[in-house]
């Protein structure tokens, strides 16, 4: 069932149920009044019915022929029975009704009065003291006009619920198709989308800011990540083409010239060396992007380390690759507080991600120092690795972050674009902010901002 047939659906049986009950509460209340109605009149024609046949030797002649004339179609004597001590009809022609029992009477006598319908009829009682005895009058009426009055109320009732029911079923479907317009078309545009535009978003007519528009936004949100991956997947397959393409082909070419006549020993050491550096940057490009592939299934597996620690190991690793370029590394200690020195998280991505921070200072810092400084601010731990290269253009620093991007300017020096990214993959997993902070010719400035102690 669609949600406009549901919509009707559930529209339509509301509507029905709440009309039904207002229905038969406005029935019954109508019905009642209606009978009160009748039962007081019936209680006026018995006491005029009394005072017109037991006052009629205490009022003057002219005053009863007045009544008489006034009320004549009222006191009707096949319709009034006045019945004294004994029981026995005195006055009126309403002799031998069998739906006036004894026990009516006697209820009249004592309570005064008595009202109930039967055989289509209404009877009202009331006991009427005299000085000639104590009297029960009792009168009559057919419900006839009581009756037609219910009937017509009846179908003016339900021809108006079965009119309402057909309106605001006729209603609900015009406003099912009003209201669900926006999903219509939002469900037209998903379907047009194809594969080769998927990062176009889906734009409103106007911003209702209704569960519409967040259905939007969140569609949108879904298609940039959609996007997002299908970019890093073209990106990935250029990335693997371009790269493994370079040392591959130096493998083959100098396997092919080398295989065309015999060489000398250190000619075979030569190749076989540049063969095997080829081999261990393609198996540093796959270990890293094996590594990044992973990073959204890394469980927690964080345990206590010493970032100072983690420093001078990436130190001791990078010194002789700076003083090979000319460059060293300086660090620089302004922690007061050992515990800031103390963080729980994995200390091998760690290691990895701040060993492509600095390796890339080193890269393009040429024969200028890198300084690593260790500091603290406001019960937190800062890391700043500073260099005084080249520096990162302004375009470039935007995007630098991203997968298999590298700067304009890096010229020949080499590089995958995957260690900066996954760097700050790794940052975001500690809850680390990287800020990057560059100027050309100037020199490029990373700062890394750990969570607070707690």
């Amino acid at each position: 069932m669609t949600l406009r047939s549901r919509f009707t659906l559930i529209s339509s049986l509301s509507f029905g149920i709440v009309s039904i009950i207002t229905s038969a509460v406005i029935f019954f209340a109508y019905y009642d009044s209606t009978k009160i109605f009748y039962f007081e009149k019936l209680r006026n024609t018995a006491l005029i019915s009394a005072i017109y046949y037991l006052e009629k030797d205490e009022l003057p002649k002219d005053r009863h022929a007045q009544i008489k004339k006034e009320y004549n179609h009222l006191i009707q004597n096949n319709r009034v029975a006045v019945y004294n001590q004994n029981n026995e009809v005195t006055f009126g022609h309403n002799l031998n009704d069998k739906n006036i029992k004894l026990s009516h009477l006697q209820a009249v006598r004592k309570n005064k009065g008595i009202q109930f319908m039967s055989d289509n009829q209404f009877y009202y009682g009331i006991f009427y003291p005299d000085n000639q005895g104590d009297f029960v009058v009792f009168v009559k009426s057919s419900n006839d006009s009581f009756q037609s009055q219910i009937l017509r109320l009846a179908i003016i009732m339900l021809s108006v619920l079965l009119i309402g029911l057909l309106a605001i079923y006729f209603l609900s479907r015009y406003l099912s198709k009003v209201v669900y317009k926006p999903i219509s078309n939002v469900v037209e545009r998903i379907n047009k989308v194809e594969y080769n535009n998927i990062s176009t978003a889906i734009i409103t007519s106007t911003n209702t800011n209704d569960e519409i528009e967040d259905l939007i936004k969140s569609y949108n949100k879904l298609l940039g990540r959609i996007s997002e991956n299908v970019l890093l997947q073209q990106n990935f397959i250029n990335y693997v083409s371009h790269e493994f393409k370079t040392p591959l082909a130096a493998i083959s070419g100098n396997l092919e010239v080398f295989a065309q006549k015999d060489r000398t020993p250190e000619e075979y050491r030569e190749v076989a060396k540049e063969s095997l550096e080829n081999v261990y940057e393609i198996e540093n490009i796959l270990n890293n992007l094996l590594l990044m592939s992973g990073m959204t299934k890394l469980e927690s597996s964080h345990k206590p380390m010493r970032v100072d620690e983690l420093v001078w190991k990436i130190y001791e690793k990078l010194e002789p690759k700076a003083k090979e370029g000319h460059s060293s590394i300086k660090i620089q200690l302004k922690v007061t507080k050992p515990a800031l020195l103390e963080f729980p998280g994995n200390e091998t991505l760690l290691y990895l991600a701040l060993y492509n921070i600095v390796e890339n200072a080193i890269k393009y810092s040429f024969d200028k120092p890198v300084v690593i400084t260790l500091s603290e601010k406001d019960n937190q731990l800062y890391i700043e690795v500073r260099d005084e290269g080249r520096g990162i253009p302004a375009d470039d620093l935007v995007k630098i972050s991203e997968t298999f991007y590298r700067g304009k300017n890096v010229d020949t020096v080499k590089g995958s674009g995957i260690g900066l990214s996954l760097s700050k993959s790794i940052f975001d997993h500690h809850h680390i902010v990287m800020k990057i902070d560059s100027m050309v010719n100037v020199g490029t400035n990373v700062l890394l901002e750990f969570p607070a102690h707690s």
